[in-house]
């Protein structure tokens, strides 16, 4: 049953990640966020797709699996947009559609970091425990992303 809370059904986590860009984004691709990811066991192309369309799927340590599609991808700007076109177990909304977004830190105490800004836009059928878990799990793989990059 929905939520009788009402809520935000955008959120945006960010975190400072002491690393240049260039070593944070090289891990910024759908295949390979199980490299960072903690909760990922395996993320891997699927096959059988439009050869136009990557779509990834995700396996979660939990046994949940999602396919994702990119939607968006800018080498120049530094950012990946996609979105979750199917799950098992199924959703309980209809949509969701993310972006990460590096920024370098250019000047003061953190020149020389990347700044990593992981938004999410949801359908308005989520509810607020939704819209909090995937608060919870940005967060959570930000902390992964700067525990790998900056380990190396």
């Amino acid at each position: 049953m929905a939520s009788t809370i009402p809520t935000s059904t955008s959120i945006t986590e960010s975190a400072v990640i002491s690393a240049p860009l260039s070593a944070v984004w090289h891990l910024i691709k759908l295949q390979t966020f199980h490299h960072f990811w903690s909760k990922l066991s395996s993320s891997e192309h699927e096959k059988g797709t439009s050869p136009e369309t990557d779509v990834v799927k995700w396996t979660f340590t939990d046994g949940t699996v999602y396919d994702v599609k990119q939607e968006e991808h800018s080498a120049i700007d530094h950012y990946i947009t996609y979105s979750v076109i199917s799950a098992t177990p199924p959703l309980t909304y209809s949509s969701v559609i993310s972006t990460i977004r590096l920024y370098a830190v250019t000047s003061g105490s953190q020149e020389g970091s990347t700044f990593v800004q992981w938004s999410a836009h949801f359908s308005s059928d989520a509810d607020a425990g939704v819209i909090e878990d995937a608060r919870f799990k940005r967060k959570e793989a930000l902390a992964d992303l700067a525990k790998v990059v900056t380990s190396k």
